[in-house]
């Protein structure tokens, strides 16, 4: 029949008939009553403590309401709660952006996390992998905290232990979908925390008008667009190189036309020389009145001026050398920006090879040798593979636009980028919605922003022409 086995003694029991049934009834430990209690009271004051710590608007609100109702009635209370609504009704129209930043992205927080990433949490880690289920007990990672903002909310993450980033980051259209958000991007807050980023909205669907030209002469960064959060999109040029990849459309134009509208004073002050390179003799011709000479059309007249960049660069090496580490723009020494459209042609699908090796051979040195004394490349191309641009390492900043290919996203960014969410192939072809949205990766930072830059028009291109006409002479 039956018998009670204690311990692990059941695992070793061998039985030679198949009807016997045997039962393991672990051991049972009584717990005081007392003790349960401690355990759960504890709990809840530290749940309660929390609970104001990260939301002290949405439990201050109701907390005063109930101390109202008890010390002065019910009547006080209600019109209180009349009271307040008007109140922050006023505040929101006097000043909207310390409303928000006090109460409104507080309270929004409060009933994001309460509504969308507590209450589906269990199951979305349990169904990602990201919890584990051990012996009847759900170890999962910790919610510490929800912040919104105008346009995403920031998922504070404490990581099981022994997990990992990539973890996180090779789930990041499962978390995105579970919890009811476009998208996903990771970002590592401290050893064992993450930031999880769910947009609610896009902020840069609708296209940006050509930023004004700069009053100031200055050397950047350039203003050229905006990055999602809506901050101002500043783009390093000067002391860096810089790649832009995407495919045709992406609006490699506007980061490029974006650029030399913010340095037009600079190029007027004589602090800026733009040399460019324009081998499908479309995108750059249409304002080459500012290039004056320097301007290059025909492939070798691109390896011309490439190599006469390469020995202006020498030059100045020989001249600063042991007198300077870095480069101060002046009218003596300007800084030289060189643009290239296409780069690809000349470096891959250029037939002539000695052209190519010489076209190769001088990128090469200018991207190793010139940030120093004040030579920069801004490339731009169609294709990332490693065969056409085999020196696409040797730029420290990176822009992806619209990829064909999810593989071409890391080509461009780096290792990982699309797993942090640098979601370039996914960017609408529509040009109303996706041209000039790309993802910048910055040397100092390993983490992709996703921005957009400003279209610049032909009307915009013709005044500039009309009136900066000549600074590149």
């Amino acid at each position: 029949m039956f018998r009670k086995l204690p311990g692990d003694e059941a695992r070793n029991l061998v039985s030679t008939t198949p009807d016997t049934a045997v039962v393991f009834r672990p051991a049972v430990v009584r717990t005081p009553a007392i003790v349960t209690l401690v355990i759960w009271l504890s709990r809840l004051v530290a749940g309660l403590i929390r609970l104001v710590v990260r939301h002290p608007v949405a439990v201050a609100v109701p907390v005063a309401f109930g101390v109202i109702w008890t010390l002065y009635g019910w009547r006080l209370a209600l019109v209180m709660a009349g009271f307040l609504p008007s109140a922050g009704l006023s505040w929101l129209l006097l000043d909207r952006a310390s409303f928000l930043r006090l109460v409104g992205w507080p309270l929004l927080a409060f009933a994001r996390w309460f509504w969308v990433y507590r209450r589906h949490w269990q199951p979305v880690m349990v169904v990602t992998g990201l919890g584990r289920h051990i012996r009847g007990h759900d170890y999962l990672p910790s919610l510490v905290g929800v912040e919104c903002d105008g346009w995403a909310d920031r998922v504070s993450v404490k990581m099981l232990n022994g997990q990992a980033v990539t973890d996180w980051a090779d789930r990041i259209e499962h978390l995105a979908h579970g919890f009811g958000a476009p998208s996903c991007r990771v970002a590592i807050a401290r050893a064992g925390r993450l930031v999880l980023t769910f947009p609610r909205r896009d902020p840069l669907a609708e296209p940006l008008p050509a930023r004004p030209v700069p009053e100031v002469a200055s050397v950047g960064p350039v203003e050229i667009g905006r990055c999602e959060d809506g901050t101002p999109l500043r783009l390093k040029v000067h002391g860096t190189h810089v790649l832009i990849a995407g495919a045709t459309g992406a609006g490699k134009g506007s980061y490029l036309w974006s650029t030399i509208r913010g340095l037009l004073p600079a190029m007027r002050a004589g602090l800026v020389q733009v040399w460019a390179l324009d081998p499908k003799r479309m995108e750059l011709s249409f304002g080459r009145a500012l290039f004056g000479a320097r301007y290059a059309a025909d492939p070798k007249e691109c390896a011309d001026l490439l190599d006469e960049a390469v020995s202006v660069m020498q030059k100045r090496a020989d001249r600063f050398a042991g007198l300077q580490r870095s480069h101060t723009p002046t009218p003596g020494d300007p800084f030289v920006l060189v643009l290239v459209d296409e780069v690809a042609f000349l470096t891959a699908y250029q037939p002539d090879k000695h052209l190519r090796q010489r076209i190769t051979a001088a990128l090469a040195t200018l991207t190793t040798q010139g940030r120093a004394v004040g030579v920069g490349i801004m490339a731009a191309l169609q294709d990332p593979r490693k065969e056409v641009m085999n020196i696409r390492n040797l730029f420290p900043d990176k822009i992806a636009l619209r990829l064909d290919e999810s593989e071409q996203v890391d080509m461009v960014l780096g290792d990982g980028a699309r797993d942090r969410g640098a979601l370039a192939d996914h960017i609408s072809p529509v040009p109303e919605l996706g041209a000039g949205v790309g993802y910048v990766r910055l040397e100092t930072s390993p983490d992709p922003v996703r921005v957009r830059a400003a279209y610049v028009s032909d009307a915009d291109i013709s005044s500039m022409v009309a009136e900066f006409a000549g600074v590149g002479r």
